[in-house]
């Protein structure tokens, strides 16, 4: 099952959370620093000993101070006009991050709008993307119940929305 929320991905009763990160895994802005900060300073201390993340790759960590068990981090890419592999590094990202979380037995996930950020992803295409992987993997999941998309600005939670067919939205967190 999919779900459509607006609201705050670091609050959410899951087993994982998915975390828009940067290579380095050591925080940053947007939601990957509200995840550092939400989860305390054990969550950079554990990614110090991960040694990064390749764009289109996930790690997995404790989620510590969190409501989610794991925080599943993922680079995604920085659009450059679509020419540079764009699409399948952020499809990357969203299949090795359920992979992951199948792997640690997670049976609900959420997702921020992996790269539409600063990274200046055109929003209704990761939008596409996203959904597109998220069924595919769902389609063949054993464990995974429930992915959750959480949009933390309105015209996000707007595409989701009409692009997932959602018309139980789940509402504002």
């Amino acid at each position: 099952m999919i779900e459509v929320i607006h609201g705050d991905i670091t609050i959410l009763e899951v087993d994982a959370i998915v975390n828009a990160a940067n290579s380095s895994l050591l925080g940053g802005g947007g939601v990957d620093g509200a995840i550092h900060r939400a989860a305390g300073p054990e969550l950079l201390e554990e990614c110090r000993g991960l040694g990064g993340c390749p764009t289109g790759g996930a790690k997995i960590t404790k989620g510590y101070l969190l409501p989610a068990k794991h925080v599943i981090h993922t680079v995604g890419p920085v659009w450059h006009g679509g020419d540079r592999d764009e699409d399948a590094l952020l499809a990357s990202c969203y299949r090795e991050s359920l992979v992951l979380a199948e792997k640690s037995r997670a049976r609900t996930v959420a997702f921020p709008a992996v790269s539409t950020g600063v990274y200046g992803f055109p929003r209704e295409r990761a939008c596409h993307i996203a959904l597109d992987e998220v069924r595919s993997f769902l389609d063949s999941s054993t464990g995974l119940e429930k992915v959750i998309f959480a949009c933390f600005d309105q015209l996000t939670y707007d595409c989701y929305c009409k692009l997932s067919g959602n018309t139980n939205r789940g509402g504002s967190k």
